[in-house]
């Protein structure tokens, strides 16, 4: 996996990481809004700028100025297509390119995320009776074509899979995998697990383990990586102002870590956060650090979350209130690269 093109960074960047302990080479936020709200079927299409929204100038040169390069754009598959098999929605196709390209065009990279929990309209589940996994890479067909042309553009296949059948989810990874790559796009790819593709619980399940069967992606360009995510509060959901411990991150990724390293795997996690209590700067830096060290593994690293529609009581929030930084961002500050950003070699 990943023989070309960010092979590169892991050769140059990667080993040096590793050796110095220095920021990964790539770093950023999670920029919610897209997926803010609820669908359902036959309701009419949502008001942009009232249920939901796409980042903004100002916040991708905020977090940019922080020195972040990689932003995770959650969406939602019905947003952009309303029904199964038919052309995205215009209008909103142009207002998310319209974000996403002014980002790109700083060379900064974004992570496209369609945050569906492997679902339409939140109860079909892709692969099942309503929906085929044919159905979800006619959409990934359709988005792939519209951003093939920028290498700075990724493709999060979606966001946090959970309570179906782990090679189900991984048959429809590979549904989509083909289809974008048919379609011409040599964009990175990234495939989540199940059970919210979490990095604690990546080996367990037996045969329907995401260790095992991750093991069957397959795509004709060897370019993807995996996404995981973690939390740190006692049952792992992020939910709770709290962590377990200060050393409770390093902790959990440290099987999924051995493991990627005997399978010659890469990933980069997608989500996670780290509240304001008496050792949460502990545990953040614990944690990076971790990563940090193990840069033959990890590409890097997206917390969760901001965006203006939180409001100022979200544990994880870092999105600036009344032009003041959040907490966690002076945390965050020392594994960022700052105004030095990491140079990219692009070939597949």
């Amino acid at each position: 996996m990943l023989k070309n093109g960010l092979w590169i960074l892991s050769l140059g960047l990667g080993l040096a990481s590793s050796a110095l302990a220095a920021p990964l080479p790539l770093a950023g936020v999670n920029l919610a809004g897209g997926e803010w709200y609820r669908p359902r079927k036959g309701e009419p299409h949502p008001a942009y700028g009232v249920r939901y929204s796409y980042s903004t100038k100002a916040e991708i040169d905020y977090f940019a100025a922080q020195g972040m390069n990689l932003f995770r754009y959650p969406f939602l598959w019905e947003t952009l297509q309303p029904t199964v098999r038919t052309p995205l929605d215009q209008a909103d196709l142009a207002r998310l390119k319209e974000s996403v390209r002014y980002a790109t065009a700083r060379k900064l990279i974004v992570l496209l995320d369609p945050h569906n929990y492997a679902r339409y309209y939140g109860t079909d589940i892709i692969g099942g009776p309503n929906v085929s996994s044919e159905d979800f890479a006619d959409f990934w067909r359709l988005l792939a074509l519209e951003f093939e042309d920028d290498p700075y553009v990724w493709f999060g296949l979606v966001d946090e899979p959970h309570n179906l059948p782990t090679q189900q989810w991984f048959d429809a990874a590979n549904a989509c995998i083909t289809a974008i790559r048919g379609a011409g796009s040599k964009n990175l790819i990234l495939v989540p697990g199940n059970r919210w593709t979490g990095a604690q619980s990546w080996t367990t399940g037996g045969d329907q383990s995401n260790a095992k069967c991750v093991l069957s992606v397959i795509d004709p360009l060897d370019y993807w990586v995996i996404e995981v995510h973690m939390y740190l509060d006692a049952d792992g959901s992020g939910t709770e102002r709290s962590v377990v411990s200060s050393t409770i991150g390093a902790e959990r990724l440290k099987t999924f870590v051995r493991w990627a390293r005997e399978n010659k795997m890469r990933a980069v996690l997608g989500e996670f956060g780290v509240p304001v209590v008496p050792e949460g700067e502990e545990t953040l830096h614990n944690t990076l650090k971790s990563m940090e060290a193990d840069s033959d593994v990890w590409l890097g690293w997206t917390w969760w979350a901001a965006g203006a529609r939180w409001n100022k009581q979200y544990i994880f929030d870092i999105e600036p209130r009344d032009g003041q930084d959040r907490p966690q961002m002076a945390w965050l500050r020392p594994h960022l690269y700052g105004a030095k950003m990491p140079r990219f070699g692009w070939a597949v």
